[in-house]
C-alpha cells in the first residue's frame, strides 16, 4: 500500500504545477492524507478527486466550509495501520511531542503538519511523519506499507 501525506498548501487557488505533482505522485497512491492548512474550499475540492482523501482542520483553515466540516484529529484503520492524522498545534519545537502524547503507542503511524519541516522520527513509542509544506516548499511524503505492517518514508521535493 502507498500513502501519500502533504501538509500546508496554504493556496487559495489551484495552482497550474498541481496538476502535475497530482498525477505524478498523489493519484497513484492508495490513500491521500492531507494534515491540515488546505485555507480554501477550492484546494479541497480538487483533492477530493482521489477516491481515498483523508483531511484535518488545521489552524489557517478560516474557511467556513472548511472550518465546519473539518476535524482537527482523525483515526483511520489504513491497511494494517492505525493511523492518526492531525495539524499540530503549539510552539513548534513542542509539536512532535504534543501530537505523539495526544495519539499514544498504540497507533502505528501519526501524521502532522504545522511545523513546515519534514519528520520521520520516533517520539515516544510513536513513529511520526511531517511531510513538510506543499505550498511553501513543494515537499510530500509516500508511505510505503508492506503486507506485514513494516513501513519506509520516501520525502519527495515535487516542485
Amino acid at each position: 500500500m502507498k500513502i501519500a501525506v502533504i501538509s500546508d498548501t496554504h493556496m487559495s487557488s489551484v495552482p497550474a504545477w498541481l496538476d502535475e505533482v497530482y498525477s505524478t505522485w498523489l493519484a497513484p497512491a492508495d490513500v491521500l492524507v492531507h494534515c491540515g492548512d488546505i485555507t480554501s474550499f477550492a484546494i479541497w475540492s480538487y483533492f477530493m478527486q482521489h477516491e481515498n482523501f483523508i483531511c484535518v482542520r488545521g489552524n489557517c483553515d478560516w474557511d467556513p466550509q472548511l472550518a465546519d466540516m473539518l476535524k482537527p484529529m482523525l483515526s483511520r484503520k489504513l491497511g494494517p495501520l492505525t493511523v492518526g492524522v492531525t495539524h499540530g498545534w503549539g510552539p513548534r519545537p513542542q509539536v512532535p511531542v504534543a501530537v505523539a502524547q495526544a495519539f499514544g503507542a498504540e497507533y502505528d503511524l501519526v501524521c502532522y503538519g504545522h511545523t513546515h519541516v519534514r519528520d520521520w522520527s520516533v517520539v515516544e513509542g510513536v513513529q511520526l511523519l511531517n511531510p513538510g509544506s506543499l505550498g511553501e516548499s513543494g515537499s510530500l511524503a509516500l508511505v510505503t506499507v508492506d503486507k506485514d505492517g513494516s513501513m519506509s518514508c520516501e520525502f519527495v521535493h515535487a516542485v
